[in-house]
């Protein structure tokens, strides 16, 4: 029997999306060798709608991914250095005072700050201490800055893509729960391999000029973010997905004792949110419109890892949120989709 209309235009759609994506892959290639894994789940953040944080010791282009993102799509884009002495105006905006020419009479007028653009470059994150990353808090969950009771609407569509060096570095300060929280993915961007390596030092040591089109603007990101909502999922896929969250819990009465030995915490509802989102995103890029358990298993890592605290005794026996959510992945069993 043939697909009704609906369907055939989902998946005439998902094919839009999945075209999409490999012509924004492709012209960041032009700059970025290698670090696919990566780029794939910048991407799925984006067209998920989410934001994303990017962990990596110095050096590994982290920030040029950023940028190169920012040049293919034709979109404002900002960029902040977190330091030490960074302000939480100096994201949001400020208030002054205006005075007007031969006039006693004042008024107050805001000025609006770097977070109001598209893409917010929020670089070494966290190198500035907890006050001013929780600027980044209404901007990231509501959409919108409030000074002086008056809210100021962000553009649509808003990403902030953030870098942090690893905590142990020295100048670094730990992000709150609550601002990690905010963040769909926690990307780990590792060293490159011997052969991209050669790569990487033959082509920035000469002289090399390269040009990054603009594949994508705006509306049409907001189309394609539109597209991946509108995937259906099964419930089976669902359950697996809260499965998972709530097995990370060590106040469940339902989960291991390897969890209630070396959690303090585990990761909330929007930690499921996540996993379906990115799981439709996932399918949608490998031009299918039918979710299953594995596209939810793809992205387990980058959604958990960082909405999980260890404790003392993991942390004794040298476990990692990692070796955790590996554990957890092996053991949660995919429900029946009957």
């Amino acid at each position: 029997m043939p697909p009704s209309i609906d369907a055939e235009k989902m998946i005439a759609e998902v094919g839009k999306l999945s075209q999409s994506f490999h012509e924004i892959k492709k012209e960041i290639g032009k700059v970025i060798v290698g670090q696919e894994a990566v780029i794939d789940e910048v991407l799925v953040t984006i067209l998920s709608g989410g934001h994303c944080l990017i962990l990596g010791v110095p050096g590994l282009a982290k920030t040029l991914l950023v940028r190169c993102l920012g040049d293919v799509m034709n979109l404002g884009f900002n960029r902040i250095q977190f330091t030490p002495d960074l302000m939480p105006s100096d994201i949001t905006g400020t208030d002054v005072l205006d005075e007007e020419v031969g006039s006693s009479k004042r008024i107050l007028r805001f000025v609006k700050g770097p977070v109001f653009t598209n893409i917010l470059l929020a670089d070494e994150i966290n190198r500035t201490p907890p006050k001013t990353q929780a600027a980044l808090l209404e901007a990231m969950q509501e959409r919108h800055v409030t000074s002086g009771g008056v809210e100021f609407a962000l553009p649509n569509p808003f990403f902030v893509l953030a870098t942090q060096n690893p905590i142990e570095q020295e100048g670094t300060y730990p992000l709150p729960e609550a601002q990690l929280d905010r963040f769909m993915f926690l990307v780990r961007m590792d060293y490159p391999g011997r052969h991209e390596e050669i790569r990487i030092i033959g082509q920035t040591t000469i002289n090399r000029d390269v040009k990054l089109k603009h594949v994508i603007n705006g509306p049409r990101i907001i189309e394609l973010q539109k597209i991946v909502r509108d995937i259906p999922v099964s419930e089976h896929v669902i359950a697996y997905a809260a499965d998972i969250v709530r097995m990370s819990r060590p106040g469940n009465p339902e989960s291991p004792e390897f969890i209630k030995k070396n959690l303090n915490y585990g990761a909330g509802p929007r930690a499921g949110q996540y996993l379906i989102l990115a799981a439709k995103a996932w399918a949608g890029l490998n031009g299918r419109v039918n979710v299953c358990c594995e596209d939810v298993r793809r992205s387990v890592q980058s959604v958990m890892f960082h909405r999980i605290a260890c404790n003392f005794h993991a942390a004794g026996e040298g476990i990692g949120p990692s070796e955790i959510v590996d554990k957890m992945i092996k053991i949660v069993p995919e429900p029946s989709g009957k």
